[in-house]
């Protein structure tokens, strides 16, 4: 990501947009809501990046909103704002909005990212969003 940051984004070749596909039951729609409460605080990309790093597997996901809470404790976010608003589940449908364009687009998996329509699914290395981010700008 910090590639595709660096020499697209940054320069204004490609757009970036971010939409959550939270699969795996409730846990993971309300660790996707508390990354929007984090937005709220401009940490969303913190709060994503915490989430991964403590993710226990991919059929067991240990966030619960006790720990989704911590975590928000543990990256210096205002507890009583976040608590709120994850408790508030105000973020719940633009979760389910996220969701069901990814599902309409044939995404089922994360990571998964479309780039102008064609799905790349999986981790994949800088050099296959290259090939194609290199395709599209050349059309």
């Amino acid at each position: 990501m910090r590639q595709i940051r660096e020499q697209y984004v940054q320069t204004g070749k490609v757009r970036f947009g971010y939409r959550h596909l939270a699969f795996l039951g409730p846990g993971s729609q309300w660790s996707a809501q508390a990354s929007e409460c984090a937005a709220e605080q401009g940490k969303f990309w913190e709060y994503h990046d915490y989430l991964l790093a403590n993710l226990v597997s991919e059929d067991r996901v240990a966030f619960d909103k006790n720990n989704l809470k911590k975590f928000a404790i543990d990256l210096g976010l205002e507890q009583a704002a976040f608590a709120e608003c994850l408790e508030s589940e105000r973020y719940a449908s633009t979760v389910e909005e996220d969701m069901a364009a990814a599902r309409s687009s044939g995404l089922t998996g994360t990571p998964s990212f479309l780039i102008n329509g064609q799905p790349i699914v999986g981790a994949q290395p800088f050099e296959a969003f290259q090939q194609i981010i290199e395709q599209q700008l050349a059309q």
